[in-house]
């Protein structure tokens, strides 16, 4: 289980297990991780934990978040990783597993771009998800998108695995794309969590658990809407046919025979 360790001045004051999907942090009470100091604002930070993934996002804060002496917006939390706040820090120490040591930041960025119609030559649509995913082959163009991150990020995508059983008796889900270049397309949900969005506009993850399918917004300044009303910050139950507009596109959730 990924842990924060709260410290100030050198000095270590809390261990913090991340023990939910959403882990607050500010000065007012009502936070997960409360810390009272007028440099934090009431409402500072949130950290969204899904499977073994966690993303940081600074919630508007007067003072800003800094990760590894750089302001953020938000970020992808990596191992060893260090957030401060005012004279305070907060390190991140992630899964103690050999794939969790560099695999989540591959999964994270590896990246399949979806470019829609109105947007061929501004931009595409990002639908990502863990390794091992069936759709490179059916959308090839996204080849130089997907090489042009990895030098970026400087990060070597893990190899493929397979995909972890369903629960008995679960369909299994998928999504098919209603708009955009690649309109019917579609997805299976083979995975336990798919990253789907934007990056630096809008971005959600859909999780595969026993009880079913849920979305859970990550990234952006607006939440996903599904069937036409927007999501709330608590992961989503996903019914079959639920269509889901997120950055622009539009794409039916379905559960398959």
């Amino acid at each position: 289980m990924a842990k924060l360790i709260l410290s100030m001045d050198g000095l270590v004051l809390k261990e913090i297990p991340l023990t939910k999907e959403r882990t607050t942090i500010g000065r007012k009470p009502h936070n997960d991780i409360q810390i009272d100091n007028l440099a934090v604002s009431g409402e500072h930070a949130v950290i969204v934990t899904i499977l073994n993934d966690s993303f940081l996002e600074d919630l508007g804060s007067t003072n800003g978040t800094v990760v590894n002496g750089n302001p953020i917006k938000k970020h992808f939390l990596q191992n060893n990783d260090v957030i401060e706040l005012g004279k305070y820090k907060l390190k991140f120490l992630g899964e103690a597993s050999g794939a969790s040591a560099g695999g989540d930041k591959a999964d994270f960025e590896k990246t399949m771009v979806l470019r829609p119609a109105s947007a061929r030559q501004t931009g595409g649509e990002a639908l990502r998800s863990a390794p091992g995913s069936q759709r490179g082959a059916a959308m090839p163009q996204a080849a130089a998108a997907v090489a042009g991150i990895a030098d970026a990020t400087k990060t070597v995508p893990p190899a493929p695995q397979p995909a972890a059983p369903r629960p008995a008796g679960q369909p299994l889900g998928a999504i098919q794309l209603l708009s955009g270049a690649n309109a019917g397309k579609e997805l299976e949900l083979t995975k336990p969590l798919t990253t789907l969005g934007k990056p630096g506009v809008q971005v959600a993850v859909l999780t595969r658990r026993p009880q079913g399918y849920f979305i859970t917004h990550v990234e952006g300044a607006a939440r996903p809407n599904v069937n036409g009303q927007q999501i709330g910050p608590a992961p989503h139950a996903l019914k079959d046919h639920d269509v889901i507009e997120l950055a622009g596109v539009k794409m039916e959730f379905f559960l398959k025979a």
